[in-house]
């Protein structure tokens, strides 16, 4: 039976008061060092306070995050209109917990302290909008399951910001996957050839908002960032989660880890000064520079793991720059009896994100076009505009998708925070978040325990 997905499930676990009885969403920035804390305010919120206080130490961090906010206020197209409070201190989060101006704290930033964080604001009462990875370690994971009970406990929410759930391809490649007349049912996959695989390459140097990103120097820092297989793949292993089972609350003992490694990429003293602005490698990081001067940073990592009988792949890639014309990219095959649905990202697709649907190798390709056609017609009840044309490669089809549903990696950032907007109104999650977030960083941290092993 052929059936939708829709992003926000109905089903819902209740948490009375949130925020308290019509109390407004008041927003407080801890110590942001990373961009995304930014692009949290790229939009305004109906519901928002404009005035957000931000906590942090005084620092080209703070200062970046500062400049990144009046950029948006002040560009020429849908400006924004945020006043930012800004309370420069040594101990931003003591000064945060004891003047507590607000009620929800973005954080995304140093990964290092993180985990403490979390749960220090959940055991104030306060929410959390956490940018990924929540924890980069075994001990953060620790914190993080307290967190959650605690914040139960307290009736607030922790949340962290999934963008890629909101990415159009993956959307559809989802919705597709559970219409079987097409897809089939999934097959089982080996290590060597997944029933779902997710790749992801992405840049030390890059542009963001049309500027070239400043990379603070600790995001070189694998104990402060987090290494690869614990960082981006937070984002890869939660797809697999969602499109695979969504919801389903999964459970700890339906993943089984088969193997993860690790490795490193090599960036020289001329790309650090591109990427940060500095002349040389900062103390903490000489400990990573080998004998020929060139920073070693462990920021890839592959896992290959059993979800529910299901043969998963996740693997991260950081190289330093792309080429021109090109950004971070993703690839991603989900493999059915009936077809496979592939998502492609390279040069024979302008470096853009692109859905092809394929006849599975073993399957015959009698009446497969009829199936595709039933598929797209159903989409088109969602996703008006949608269709398909063949590749003129084998029995195969790309999913044309209209430009108004590429809304880009950057505004997914203000769908994610309308959707955490709407569970603080309503005052309650889909039943599945909490449980599944928990088996998230469950797999990763198998995946990390077990590359050292390797």
């Amino acid at each position: 039976m052929k059936r939708h997905i829709a992003i926000a499930m109905t089903a819902a676990v209740s948490i009375p008061g949130a925020l308290g009885a019509g109390k407004p969403v008041k927003l407080m920035t801890l110590d942001p060092g990373h961009f995304h804390a930014a692009l949290v305010q790229k939009s305004m919120y109906d519901s928002v306070d404009p005035v957000v206080d931000v906590y942090a130490p005084a620092g080209p961090d703070l200062d970046l995050h500062l400049a990144r906010i009046e950029a948006f206020n002040t560009r020429p197209e849908n400006p924004t209109a945020w006043k930012m409070a800004v309370h420069r201190c040594d101990n931003p989060l003591e000064r945060m917990l004891a003047e507590k101006r607000g009620n929800v704290v973005v954080l995304s930033g140093n990964n290092a302290r993180k985990s403490e964080y979390i749960l220090k604001c959940v055991e104030a009462g306060l929410n959390v909008l956490a940018d990924k990875p929540m924890v980069i370690d075994p001990k953060g994971f620790e914190d993080l399951k307290k967190a959650f009970k605690v914040a139960a406990n307290k009736h607030v929410f922790l949340y962290d910001i999934m963008t890629e759930r909101f990415e159009v391809t993956t959307r559809l490649q989802r919705e597709l996957s559970h219409m079987p007349a097409l897809f089939g049912k999934a097959v089982p996959g080996t290590p060597e050839e997944p029933s779902i695989t997710k790749e992801s390459v992405h840049h030390f140097f890059k542009y963001v908002s049309g500027k070239p990103l400043r990379r603070p120097p600790w995001f070189f820092d694998v104990e402060k960032e987090g290494e690869g297989i614990v960082d981006v793949a937070t984002h890869l292993v939660d797809l697999i989660q969602w499109e695979c089972f969504p919801g389903e609350i999964l459970k700890t003992s339906d993943v089984e880890m088969l193997s993860a490694r690790t490795w490193t990429t090599p960036v020289t003293r001329e790309q650090f000064k591109k990427a940060t602005g500095l002349d040389d490698f900062t103390p903490d990081l000489k400990k990573y520079v080998d004998k020929a001067g060139v920073l070693q940073v462990r920021s890839n990592g592959e896992m290959i793991y059993k979800l529910r009988g299901r043969v998963c792949k996740v693997s991260v890639e950081w190289k330093f720059q792309a080429p021109e014309g090109a950004g971070d990219t993703h690839f991603s095959i989900m493999r059915g009896t009936h077809a496979n649905l592939v998502i492609r990202q390279g040069a024979g697709q302008g470096y853009k994100p692109v859905l092809y649907i394929e006849a599975a190798p073993a399957k015959p390709v009698g009446g497969f076009s009829e199936k595709v056609n039933a598929a797209i017609a159903a989409l088109q009840k969602k996703w008006p505009g949608v269709s398909a044309k063949p590749t003129g490669k084998g029995n195969a089809w790309e999913v044309v998708i209209p430009e108004k549903y590429k809304l880009g990696h950057e505004a997914h950032f203000a769908q994610v925070t309308k959707n955490y907007l709407q569970y603080l109104s309503e005052g309650q999650l889909p039943r599945w978040e909490v449980p599944n977030m928990l088996v998230k960083y469950h797999t990763i941290m198998e995946a990390y325990r077990m590359s050292r092993k390797e």
